[in-house]
């Protein structure tokens, strides 16, 4: 899985939409963070057991495939050897892209086992809900699981035990980590080391998802008892200005309604706001629970079948049929002096209630304008 970034480009229909568009062509796959951490170790660790550097070195990843890294950097320092992966997450707009991935080893006290320590640009859990206990280095738990099997494997090879002291450093990773969610997880001082199949699926939404769940999770076990799932930075400011709510709170929602519901539904919080602009809550009230533009329309006969298209026009209603964006839509209504958006809010908030299938959450939906302007409120 890749690291999730924050740094994106906005679409042509909607300033709020802060997600990249998928390219229309085949797109290479990368190596996450965890891939590279491992090749890195396995190479370390050759080094410290017999005085050279496999490269390139060649690891196996949890479903069976076996990539070979070129090694970016290697040395020994003193009782200890490092080396380092350039990280290629192929196609992929990975913030971590280029970045440098480096693992140190040195033996440590018989019995010790392997003990996984943050380096410089690598973070630190410092809140509950995460997959690591707070005080433990961001290096999530099939990183992890990948790099002991080649670590035991190599102990096994030359008959000792796997007492070893790993540490993972990725320099720069604290500047990089500014443009992740790990700020908001409460993981500090640089970016996570991830990854469940080793392998970057370029424009993977599995990634945002996942941070969404991760999210939800930190806020649950802080106790917070409100939280906000936004379509993007404009509609996350007005809503968590309105609510005056925490940044813990902010699960950073995007395009994924679907993914922040069908979480919640299993994992409750007492109350949930969804905010966004005008065309993402009216695909939201349409029944879409993804978003964007790629992959869910919107259809502007559902306009006309709201109360509130009742006093238009037969011409006003042919414009709106035709309409070339909900905006469009949405201006429309607007020099009509009909109030479209609480309908959209409160249809939104319905559907939102449908898919969480009577969990204990209180719902309520904000829309807001392109210059951040509350329009509408349904509770």
């Amino acid at each position: 899985m890749n690291e999730p970034s924050k740094t994106t480009s906005s679409t042509p229909t909607e300033a709020d939409d802060l997600r990249l568009e998928k390219p229309d062509m085949a797109l290479r796959k990368g190596w996450t963070t965890g891939a590279c951490a491992t090749a890195a170790t396995k190479a370390a660790l050759t080094a410290l057991l017999t005085g050279e550097f496999p490269d390139p070195v060649s690891i196996t990843l949890p479903r069976g495939e076996t990539p070979a890294f070129a090694l970016a950097t290697e040395g020994m320092d003193g009782d200890a050897a490092y080396a380092g992966i350039v990280k290629d997450a192929g196609d992929d707009p990975d913030v971590t892209h280029g970045a440098t991935v480096v693992a140190k080893l040195r033996r440590t006290n018989p019995g010790s086992g392997i003990v996984f320590v943050a380096g410089d640009g690598v973070g630190t859990v410092t809140k509950a809900g995460l997959p690591i206990s707070p005080g433990q280095a961001a290096i999530n738990p099939v990183p992890r699981q990948m790099m002991t099997a080649e670590v035991e494997a190599l102990c096994a090879a030359h008959g000792i035990s796997p007492d070893l002291e790993i540490t993972i450093s990725v320099p720069g990773g604290d500047v990089l980590a500014e443009k992740t969610w790990n700020p908001r997880l409460g993981i500090i001082g640089g970016i996570s080391i991830l990854g469940t199949t080793g392998i970057v699926h370029p424009f993977s939404c599995a990634a945002w998802i996942h941070s969404i769940h991760r999210g939800i999770d930190v806020a649950r076990a802080e106790g917070l008892t409100h939280v906000l799932g936004a379509t993007g930075s404009t509609s996350e400011k007005a809503a968590q200005a309105f609510h005056q709510l925490p940044e813990g709170a902010l699960l950073d929602m995007g395009d994924f309604a679907g993914g922040l519901l069908k979480y919640l539904r299993v994992h409750p919080v007492p109350r949930l706001t969804i905010a966004g602009g005008f065309a993402k809550m009216a695909k939201l009230a349409q029944g879409a629970l993804d978003l964007h533009s790629s992959r869910s329309q919107i259809d502007n006969s559902y306009f006309l079948s709201l109360p509130c298209s009742n006093i238009l026009s037969q011409k006003i209603k042919d414009q709106i049929q035709i309409a070339n964006t909900a905006l469009e839509v949405h201006e429309i209504m607007t020099e009509n002096q009909v109030d479209i958006a609480l309908p959209i809010a409160q249809a939104a908030r319905v559907n939102a209630l449908e898919v969480l299938r009577g969990a204990p959450i209180e719902v309520d939906v904000i829309v807001i304008d392109r210059k951040g302007n509350i329009i509408a409120h349904a509770q």
